[in-house]
């Protein structure tokens, strides 16, 4: 990175504080250049989110090399997010640390880089981030691991519930779900929780075993999920988790078990 692009990001870093400011590197002509984004995540102080117009408008500019974005009143040590993000973005990543001082003044920090090597995220115990790390992440993570299913990807905004989206009702049958009356190994739980549409997901684990995560102790009968703002785990199924479910989906790709119900 040149002197100019440097002095570029610090100034955004800056400007944008305690938000979290975000960017591109860009090779436009012969030059590379920092194009300055929008930030448009709903805790902007935590986290940030591109904005997708942002994008486009760079890359119509010229060949998108990296993103650069800060970490204010934190070090530039990449997020378990971070990592994520970078493997899907498939460039490499700059991160910016900016602090204010004990006399009022903001200034900028370390500047750490790094290219996606392959990072997963572990199923139990990963951050939440929504859009990275949330409940559907998981269960896109979960049937690829596990499952050997591939189910794409979706945007989806923050709080979606309380403006009008109903993600998963929407996309269950093209993603190759149907309902079901009752459970088996896999079967993805559909929840409903302080909201007016169905917001949150779980995938049910007859025999609490994470193939691809061995050290885990078995759990049978337990759910896999990650709660809004809280670490991935698993959790018994019953009691208030069945009271807030509403329905039972499994992908077509799975056999039917042997039980006609789930065997406990």
């Amino acid at each position: 990175m040149n002197k100019a692009n440097r002095a570029a990001i610090e100034r955004h870093a800056v400007a944008e504080y305690p938000r979290e400011c975000c960017g591109l590197l860009v090779r436009e002509g012969r030059k590379e250049i920092y194009v300055p984004c929008r930030n448009t995540a709903s805790t902007p102080s935590e986290h940030f989110r591109l904005a997708p117009e942002d994008y486009a408008a760079a890359e119509d500019r010229g060949r998108v090399l990296a993103v650069v974005h800060s970490h204010p009143d934190y070090p530039a040590t990449p997020s378990e997010a971070d990592r994520v993000s970078c493997e899907a973005s498939g460039l490499p990543w700059h991160i910016i640390e900016v602090r204010k001082g004990d006399d009022d003044q903001v200034r900028t920090g370390d500047l750490v880089s790094f290219l996606p090597k392959g990072y997963e995220a572990p199923l139990l115990g990963r951050k939440f981030a929504h859009g990275v790390h949330d409940c559907l992440s998981i269960i896109l993570d979960f049937y690829r691991r596990e499952m050997g299913i591939e189910l794409g990807n979706y945007e989806r905004e923050d709080g979606w519930w309380d403006k009008g989206g109903n993600l998963y009702l929407e996309n269950l049958p093209a993603a190759g779900f149907e309902k079901v009356s009752n459970l088996q190994h896999g079967d993805l739980v559909l929840m409903q929780i302080r909201s007016p549409v169905p917001n949150h997901a779980a995938i049910f684990l007859a025999d609490g075993v994470l193939r691809t995560e061995p050290e885990h102790y078995p759990a049978p009968g337990s759910i896999l999920h990650h709660l809004y703002n809280r670490d991935s785990k698993r959790d018994v199924y019953g009691g208030y988790w069945s009271e807030v479910t509403v329905s039972y989906w499994r992908h077509r790709a799975v056999p039917k078990s042997n039980c006609s119900t789930w065997c406990g």
